[in-house]
């Protein structure tokens, strides 16, 4: 409604970027003009990290001169070891295992649409990769299932589905029993950041794991479809479901600046 609200006057957002970005960089920078701050765009080769400077002194040098740092990257063993060095809040913007912010867009934008999102089921069709872990975490917390479905080979490794309740989590060998009264869906690429040398091996075994229109007749009437985008259609996703009816893709993309 263009209702000035402005809690983050004279605030500063450092954004670090390891891996390139669309929505993360456009989502935060946006979000926090909107909010009265500013926000300083760091990529790898912008700093002395590229020379080989330790994260640890980096972490040092740049929370003493900003409010709070936002950090796409790559392993998560990075992101602790920048928050353990750090004297201000750092926000996870995407790591190889995590992904937290897309995963409160995508609640958010099931909320927006359906109301709240305990007790209900989302189905993953696709890679186990870092969005999947985030979607697990969330799941615990806010109180709904996930059913995994991810081709021989790519299943979710063992070390990350210890522990979680089969209330919040049921593997499937078959996709379209993943989909089953599912009150979404959602997938991902099939080749993540990092694993574009699998890619031609990923298209054939993937190949059974396109979200189509089939797909989502076996899931609720009223089911919603989500990806976090980039897509790549005829692949992961056909165009007929990402530009239909029950996608809710662009909200999704646009809730990533709201959350």
């Amino acid at each position: 409604r263009y209702e000035l609200y402005q809690p983050l006057r004279d605030r500063t957002l450092a954004m670090v970027f390891e891996k390139a970005s669309t929505r993360t960089r456009v989502s935060f920078e946006a979000g926090m003009n909107q909010l009265g701050g500013i926000a300083i765009n760091l990529n790898r080769g912008d700093t002395q990290l590229s020379r080989g400077e330790p994260i640890e002194d980096v972490a040092r040098v740049i929370s003493r001169m900003v409010d709070v740092v936002m950090i796409r990257t790559f392993e998560q063993t990075i992101i602790e070891r920048f928050a353990a060095h750090s004297r201000v809040p750092v926000i996870n913007g995407l790591t190889n295992e995590h992904h937290p912010c897309q995963i409160l867009a995508d609640i958010y934008t099931y909320v927006e649409h359906r109301g709240a999102i305990a007790g209900r089921t989302v189905a993953w069709i696709g890679d186990a990769n870092n969005v999947l872990t985030s979607w697990l975490e969330a799941a615990g917390i806010f109180g709904f299932k996930v059913n995994v479905s991810t081709p021989p080979g790519y299943q979710l490794p063992p070390e990350r589905a210890q522990g979680l309740s089969p209330r919040h989590f049921e593997a499937f060998t078959d996709p379209r029993a993943a989909v089953r009264d599912a009150d979404l869906v959602t997938t991902d690429v099939w080749t993540s950041m990092g694993f574009e040398a699998e890619n031609e091996a990923r298209k054939r075994d993937f190949a059974d794991w396109m979200v189509d229109a089939a797909m989502m007749r076996g899931a609720k009437p009223d089911a919603l479809f989500m990806h976090c985008l980039p897509a790549h259609r005829g692949e992961e996703v056909t165009a007929e479901v990402i530009d239909g009816p029950q996608s809710v893709v662009w909200d999704e993309a646009e809730n990533r600046m709201h959350v």
